[in-house]
Formats: C-alpha cells, structure tokens, sequence
C-alpha cells in the first residue's frame, strides 16, 4: 500500500510538472507573438516582459519540481534574478522610446511625462558648436592643440 501511495505522489509531481512546463511555453509563445505582432513599441514591451516573464517564472517552476533540491534552489535564484531585471530593462527601454519618439504619444491614456519632457527634438541632440558636417573630426581643435589623435572615419 505504501509502494502504491509513492507511485501516485510521482504521478501527480510529474503531471504538476508537465502542466507547469506546458504553460510557461504557452506564455513564451504568446509574449513572442505580442511583439511581432503589436504594432507601438509600449504594447511590444509589455508583451515582452509580462508574458515572456511569466512563461519563464512557470517554466523554472515547473523544472525545479523534477530535478534534485539543491538544482531547485539554483532554479529559484534564477527566477529572482528575471524578477529584478526584467522590470528594470523594461522601464529603461521604455523611457528611451519615449525620449526619442518611438512611442505615438495620441496612442497613451495618460502620459505622466509629458510635463517634464517635451517633444523629442532631434537638434537639441547636437553638442553646441557643432557644424554638422559629418566628417568625425568636430571634437579636434584646428590649430592642432589637442591630444593629437583623430578619429578615422
């Protein structure tokens, strides 16, 4: 009786497993078709880090339920460590499409930013004193009192 009680704990551990696993493949695969098929950049990244993150935290999980306790713990550090970066690369690569017009503004319901940064202006970019002339060598004083280097271009 005891054999047969073990025998269905590794059954239901391995189909909790398999669900588990299953799932987060189905969020991987749904967060990979957001971002082909959404079409801002602000439906692409939460397409990016919500789905793509949940599938990976579901698929670690269900990983860490089949392999022995010390790979489990190593399992879990990695699904910490997505739950600290993700959010984080995902607010940075936000902010630099908003700066930098990426981002159709009459799209957003509120947009908290809109009082502290203007319209993304691509002639506020150039260092002052610069001609523009494309050739690299803007940052090299004429009279040669520089460092002497010049940057090939």
């Amino acid at each position: 009786m005891t054999r047969l009680a073990a025998g269905a704990g590794e059954v239901v551990l391995a189909t909790a497993s398999a669900v588990l696993l299953l799932t987060g493949a189905l969020f991987c695969l749904l967060g990979a078709l957001g971002l082909l098929r959404f079409p801002d950049t602000a439906s692409r990244l939460h397409a990016s880090s919500k789905a793509q993150t949940l599938g990976v935290l579901l698929s670690l999980l269900g990983a860490a339920l089949r392999v022995p306790p010390p790979y489990a713990g190593l399992l879990l550090l990695v699904a910490l460590f997505q739950l600290f970066t993700v959010p984080v690369a995902g607010q940075v690569i936000g902010r630099v499409a908003y700066r930098t017009g990426a981002v159709d503004r009459s799209t957003l319901v509120m947009d908290e930013l809109a009082g502290r940064l203007g319209p993304p202006d691509p002639e506020a970019a150039a260092e002052p004193g610069d001609t523009g002339s494309g050739d690299g060598a803007e940052d090299e004083p004429e009279d040669g009192a520089g460092d002497g280097r010049r940057r090939e271009v």
